[in-house]
Parts: C-alpha cells; sequence; structure tokens
C-alpha cells in the first residue's frame, strides 16, 4: 500500500526533530528512528492498530509522547498527523 503524508504532519515531524535535535542529537535519530518504524509497521497491517477519532487509527510512538494518526482509503494510507499526547485531541481532524 502506497503511504502519503499531509503537509501539515511532515510539518510535525520535522519541528519535532528540530527540537529534540536541540536538547540533543541522539533524542533527534531516536525520534527518526520511532517514526520510521511506525511507519513500516503500519504499511504491514494497516488495520492492526487501534481506531480513533473521525475514522483514523493511531500507532503509539514507543519512547516518546507522540502518535502517528493516520487513515486507510482508496488503496492508500494517508499520515494526517505526528501527534503529541498532551496537544488538544483531535485538533487535526479538519485536515
Amino acid at each position: 500500500m502506497k503511504v502519503t503524508f499531509l503537509e501539515e504532519a511532515v510539518t510535525e515531524a520535522e519541528e519535532t526533530r528540530a527540537r529534540y535535535a536541540l536538547r540533543y542529537l541522539e533524542l533527534a535519530l531516536d525520534f527518526d528512528e520511532a517514526l520510521s518504524v511506525a511507519i513500516t509497521e503500519i504499511k504491514k497491517q494497516p488495520e492492526r492498530w487501534p481506531s480513533y477519532m473521525h475514522g483514523t487509527r493511531r500507532y503509539m510512538l514507543r519512547r516518546f509522547p507522540y502518535a502517528v494518526v493516520y487513515r486507510v482509503a482508496q488503496a492508500q494510507i494517508q499520515i494526517i498527523a505526528i501527534a503529541h499526547f498532551s496537544r488538544k485531541p483531535g485538533y487535526w481532524f479538519t485536515r
């Protein structure tokens, strides 16, 4: 299945990585790896991860307080948000 990213999700991932890099480069690299693992796992079994809000699913990153919010539609996986746990739930639903 093809994986696509909304521009906002790319921006969220880039901004998160940059914040971690300011603290410690190793954290930024670990975040990149966790995100890569998430995308790989979602691509393998997109229906495996639990249903979430507004017809989406979410994959919780290990070690980081973020979730990959996505939906499966028309034979593709669309990454909608890289959402922080403490941010207002569902802030991304208008995407």
